[in-house]
């Protein structure tokens, strides 16, 4: 390989049809040597999964601009490559659904979902999901990605949803979700309101073994953290705090803030209405239950660039922030923000 040849693939070409665009990285001389999986391992954090399955594709590893093996050695100045075929979401149907987009780049999408949308389709929501409306987005702008989360909403709980258009962008996103170094950050408005104002809840969740669906703290359950901070008290009644996830459990939220005494509004599974209590004006106004993904913060696996996202209330809980002021006898001073 002429050092002409070699540059010429450092700048990049054109990626072959039907693969997404190769991800390259070049050998330097502490590198001179190394097995090829050694080398993707160390600079892009390529997990062997995904190594396995770049090795059964024809043009999945590349050194050179030349078909490769993972056991191959590389040189100094080597442009190494990965290449990973397009795909599609052959079993998602593709739907024309609002589809409210924060930011999107060829490597990762992120969306704010509505309430009493699904995000995946289940047994029993085929149809009208986020996958549904994510599928028919990138079919009309002309790509090939399948749907892949790399994290999920309840149905009933609104916000940012990311989600990763490659395998590879996945498997980072997914190390990143799994050790927390996505943040992601919640609002919410609960009844009553918390002993200590801001506190960290360190409580074991598991399943409820009367209830497969219902989610209990118990001590052997697995280890579940949430951070939360009191915002606005609406006379002793109701709560606003924003909570931040250490660990992410299924209805983690929801259980924890049950569990110190502070049901979220509107929630049919751990709230008042839960136990028989009835559905009062609050729930109406709330419609679901009261809680919001108003922030994400993660790294691009790409361009290593730490980005930060929000996303506004819906109106929904704008119209139950507004109602539990009135009903506390609170007013709420719009220059400075606050709650009286």
């Amino acid at each position: 390989m002429t050092a002409r040849t070699s540059e010429r693939y450092a700048q990049g070409i054109a990626p072959p049809f039907g693969y997404y665009e190769p991800i390259r990285i070049e050998a330097g001389e502490r590198e001179d040597g190394w097995r090829l999986s050694k080398l993707l391992e160390r600079r892009l954090g390529v997990s062997r999964k995904l190594l396995s399955r770049l090795k059964l594709t024809e043009q999945g590893l590349m050194i050179n601009g030349v078909r490769a093996y993972s056991g191959d050695p590389v040189r100094s100045g080597d442009i190494a490559e990965i290449r990973m075929e397009q795909e599609r979401s052959e079993d998602i149907l593709p739907q024309d659904l609002p589809l409210e987009i924060v930011f999107e780049d060829k490597w990762v999408l992120l969306a704010s979902k509505p309430a009493g949308m699904v995000v995946h389709p289940t047994h029993g929501h085929y149809t009208n999901t986020l996958a549904n409306a994510a599928v028919h987005h990138w079919q009309q702008a002309g790509e090939n990605v399948r749907f892949r989360p790399v994290h999920r909403l309840d149905e009933d709980t609104s916000g940012l949803v990311l989600l990763a258009k490659n395998p590879y962008v996945h498997q980072q996103l997914s190390e990143q979700h799994g050790d927390g170094r996505i943040r992601k950050q919640y609002a919410a408005y609960t009844y009553g309101a918390p002993e200590i104002p801001a506190a960290r809840i360190d409580a074991p969740i598991d399943r409820n073994p009367d209830s497969p669906h219902h989610r209990i703290v118990t001590p052997s359950g697995y280890a579940s953290a949430t951070r939360y901070e009191t915002l606005a008290v609406y006379g002793g009644r109701a709560s606003k705090v924003r909570l931040r996830l250490e660990t992410g459990r299924t209805h983690q939220i929801r259980v924890h803030m049950d569990w110190i005494g502070c049901p979220l509004i509107g929630d049919l599974m751990y709230g008042p209405a839960a136990a028989g209590g009835g559905i009062g004006s609050w729930e109406e106004a709330a419609g679901r239950q009261a809680l919001h993904a108003e922030m994400l913060s993660f790294e691009h696996p790409m361009t290593r660039e730490e980005m930060t996202f929000t996303a506004p209330l819906p109106p929904d809980l704008k119209r139950l922030e507004l109602l539990l002021r009135q009903d506390s006898g609170q007013r709420h001073d719009e220059g400075e923000g606050r709650t009286r």
